[in-house]
């Protein structure tokens, strides 16, 4: 069987196909490592130049986890060939000024870079620009929060660990997931108040934030002690 470098895209979708369907033979999880490998020299070369070039120190992931790559394949209407997040890195920055600026640097240091831009209409809360660069044939995403994105994002991985793994993705427990996007929503308002450097709407904005924190809070707890 052909190493999965050598495979066409219609090859390697069908591989997609048969992980999606649960049908994982012996070669053909041979042949999804042998994929996530040959991601290894294009993400070291995006990361390089980043820290090289732009001064940064992001932290990185040369490879997602075949479990996680299979996971995707099942929750999601994609193609294996159409995932853009196979390797890839993350810069997290103070604020939104900062964000916009790295994003202004990726996209000069990268040509070919393309952006999703996740702030204004997030996935499932989740918010952060993903900056998607093509090297070698391979696509590598770098991503870029704020310090409060990335918080609500290590947030919903906790809760998502601690009691449904699909809360990150809007699935599991209704009242978390709503909470997780109200946090998310005040979040954001907060940063553009700041970015603005409105002050009445910073307090504003703090007031909400600290009754969301609360309530979503008391809910863990709530749901901690019927375990």
């Amino acid at each position: 069987m052909l190493p999965s470098s050598d495979l066409s895209k219609s090859q390697l979708d069908r591989l997609g196909d048969r992980l999606r369907k649960g049908e994982i033979r012996q070669e053909d999880q041979r042949l999804l490592d042998s994929f996530r490998r040959s991601f290894s020299d294009s993400y070291e070369v995006v990361f390089r130049r980043i820290r090289s070039e732009l001064g940064l120190e992001p932290t990185g992931r040369p490879q997602k986890t075949a479990t996680s790559i299979i996971e995707k394949l099942r929750r999601q209407s994609i193609r294996l060939s159409q995932i853009q997040d196979i390797a890839g890195c993350r810069i997290v920055v103070p604020d939104l000024l900062g964000q916009d600026e790295i994003v202004e640097r990726l996209k000069t240091l990268f040509a070919n870079a393309d952006v999703d831009d996740r702030r204004d209409q997030p996935s499932h809360g989740y918010r952060a620009v993903h900056v998607i660069v093509e090297t070698s044939g391979k696509l590598i995403e770098v991503q870029v929060r704020t310090s409060l994105q990335h918080t609500w994002a290590e947030l919903s991985e906790k809760l998502s660990d601690e009691f449904e793994s699909s809360i990150k993705y809007g699935g599991g427990n209704e009242e978390i997931v709503s909470y997780l996007h109200m946090l998310s929503d005040a979040l954001l308002d907060m940063e553009k108040a700041l970015k603005a450097k409105d002050g009445n709407q910073i307090l504003i904005e703090t007031q909400r934030l600290f009754e969301s924190v609360g309530q979503l809070g008391d809910l863990v707890k709530k749901e901690r002690a019927k375990q």
